[in-house]
């Protein structure tokens, strides 16, 4: 696991130059704290700095083929290498190391740029193909690891977080439409960042640059649900359990320690469970609680950890976290409003200082439709199919025929409109509201760009036509990459800490896309055979429980701890928020939520976030000197 970046100039007369690469991959020494180099070459540069996982002594890069010809720099890890290598030594090819990284030069050389289909894993590269004078990068399938780049007149960037970006060009300015989709669901779009002109390179996509032209983006792989309604049940489980298990046997190749994240999910504890039959010593497991029982999922963690008698880690997140604010805002380098990226910082450090790599459960309830909002939003579309494709029904008739638990569950507002509008479910403020948060001159340049317009594209440009499959895909393209992924990424990696995504593995993903969608939804019961699978392995409690996900106590701390720094930040004359948003609506949105009139927490937690990160940016724009250097 590593951190990467780099920079074409067009102008073969303009160097890179030294001062640049190093100033370029420092600024992500986090993500690899053991190792760094760079290669110059006139007009191109590339970065590196290494987490050391797999052959420690070796795996210096950049790393080139056996002529010097190609160069690489690359973050992930393929899990496949060795049969690959095998393949290629066979074909010829010389190896000087026992890394990945070397296995995908060679690849490269037989492929060339369809050398990405054959990787396994998890990864975001970049190549220098000398003699094509070619600029080749890539990111992996779901995005597990990130990617952004950049193109001015004169050069090409690229790097793993922004702040590389940053570093060695100017500050753009905010993308406006983006803010909306920030307010709208908490995080930023797969292929769009905050900035204006820094970009990034969505999942399972190729980038390649010449000098001076546009880059040119291909899709190498792609999301499609064919289903096989051959196979049973009992087919389904045992299929499942045992791809699985592959996948998790191997990402146990570690020269370094190891462990897992777990939580009292069905996900995190089926990894864990796998991993434990596959170990000949005990997992080591990290688990992160709150005082507030509501939220708390240590007793349910113990299960497992208990069951497997794994060596088991605690640790308990206190309202004092929020003081962490400033680094998340470093970590993000753009706002980000999901509240669980608090425990998720804090389990990573808790874990890092044990093992230096651990595995997750993330991608259990977008592969499987776990999560609530398929059930509601499936029964919104059973209404409007039973009003014969009319879209709208009259608000009286629709009071009279909702039942009374989706009266109360706010969903008749959706069943009263089209069905465009689903993607505004996912959002945190509907258009409304945000038309009521903004400053009008602010309102107005959105006319165009609403929030829920990437969304409502990537429903329509579905292929499959079965309903909870479209929904999964506009998850896993859209709030899985951007937020789930995203979190974990930044959270673990601004520890030096690598985690891998066993479920997330394409070829056991390929297999649930497989699986009819009545038995991942079946009836009201969420990710069926999923459970069904995993019946032998896990305690009953943790199958037949309520899902919580990986909540914050945000609804207690706003009204109680924190109340004195909502007073501070959000409410204070000099907020850099109202340039934006209108303050008497900030103001009534807090007041509402203190009187218990509505729960608003994640609401205001998108708009803390927004704060700090726009803080950061003034205080950044003081201290930011752009370089101008480089030239001979």
């Amino acid at each position: 696991m590593c951190g990467i970046c780099g920079i074409l100039a067009f102008d073969k007369n303009r160097r890179v130059t030294q001062e640049e690469m190093v100033d370029m991959s420092v600024e992500t020494i986090h993500r690899g704290p053991d190792d760094d180099g760079t290669y110059i070459s006139g007009h191109v540069g590339l970065g590196f700095r290494r987490l050391s996982i797999i052959d420690l002594s070796g795996g210096h890069q950049p790393l080139s083929n056996e002529d010097g010809t190609i160069w690489i720099v690359f973050n992930g890890e393929v899990y496949n290498f060795r049969t690959l290598r095998k393949e290629l030594e066979q074909k010829g090819h010389i190896f000087k190391s026992n890394t990945d990284t070397e296995t995908i030069i060679h690849l490269y050389e037989e492929m060339g740029t369809q050398c990405v289909s054959r990787l396994r894993g998890m990864f975001a590269l970049a190549i220098w193909d000398e003699k094509k004078q070619v600029l080749f990068c890539a990111r992996d399938r779901f995005g597990i690891k990130p990617f952004f780049y950049r193109q001015d007149d004169q050069r090409f960037f690229f790097g793993s977080e922004i702040k590389n970006i940053l570093k060695v060009s100017e500050r753009p300015s905010m993308a406006t439409d983006v803010l909306d989709y920030y307010l709208t669901y908490g995080y930023t779009p797969s292929d769009r960042t905050i900035y204006q002109q820094i970009n990034k390179l969505p999942p399972a996509h190729t980038l390649v640059i010449r000098e001076g032209k546009k880059p040119l983006i291909s899709r190498y792989w792609d999301i499609r649900f064919e289903p096989n309604h051959t196979l049973s049940v009992q087919d389904w489980q045992e299929v499942l359990r045992e791809k699985l298990r592959e996948a998790i046997r191997m990402r146990l190749v570690s020269d370094v320690p190891l462990g897992a994240f777990l939580s009292g999910g069905i996900d995190s504890g089926s990894v864990v469970a796998l991993m434990a039959q596959e170990s000949t010593r005990p997992v080591k497991t990290f688990s992160i609680g709150f005082a507030e029982k509501q939220f708390n999922e240590l007793p349910l963690a113990r299960l497992t950890a208990e069951k497997y008698r794994t060596e088991h880690h605690e640790h308990i997140v206190e309202p004092q976290s929020i003081d962490i604010l400033s680094t998340l805002v470093r970590c993000y380098d753009e706002p980000f409003g999901d509240s669980s990226a608090i425990p998720t910082y804090f389990v990573s450090e808790f874990a890092r200082s044990h093992v230096t790599v651990a595995l997750s459960g993330d991608g259990g309830d977008e592969l499987f439709a776990g999560y609530d909002h398929y059930k509601k939003l499936k029964k919104i579309e059973s209404f409007h199919r039973f009003t014969g494709g009319l879209g709208v029904w009259p608000a009286g008739l629709l009071h009279q025929l909702i039942p009374r638990k989706i009266k109360g569950s706010g969903l008749s507002y959706y069943l009263s409109r089209p069905r465009s509008s689903f993607p505004a479910y996912y959002g945190k403020w509907q258009e409304t509201e945000r038309a009521g948060m903004y400053r009008p001159d602010v309102w107005e340049k959105l006319t165009q760009q609403k929030g829920e317009k990437v969304k409502q594209a990537v429903l329509a440009n579905s292929a499959t036509e079965d309903f909870v499959s479209r929904l999964q895909e506009l998850d896993m393209r859209t709030w899985m990459v951007d937020d789930i992924l995203t979190k974990v990424d930044r959270a673990s990696m601004i520890h030096s800490l690598e985690v891998r995504v066993p479920i997330l593995d394409h070829e056991f993903a390929e297999l649930t896309f497989t699986i009819p969608s009545a038995l991942k939804l079946n009836g009201n019961q969420g990710k069926y055979i999923f459970k069904e699978a995993m019946k032998p392995l896990l305690p009953q409690s943790i199958l037949t429980q309520q899902k919580k996900g990986f909540g914050v106590p945000l609804k207690h701390w706003f009204k109680h701890d924190l109340k004195p720094y909502l007073q501070d930040t959000l409410l204070s004359n000099n907020s850099p928020l109202h340039t934006y948003l209108e303050p008497a609506a900030i103001k009534k949105l807090i007041k509402d939520h203190a009187t218990g009139m509505r729960d608003l927490n994640q609401k205001i937690w998108t708009l803390v976030f927004l704060h700090a990160w726009l803080e950061d940016q003034q205080y950044s724009s003081t201290e930011h000197s752009t370089y101008h250097g480089g030239k001979q």
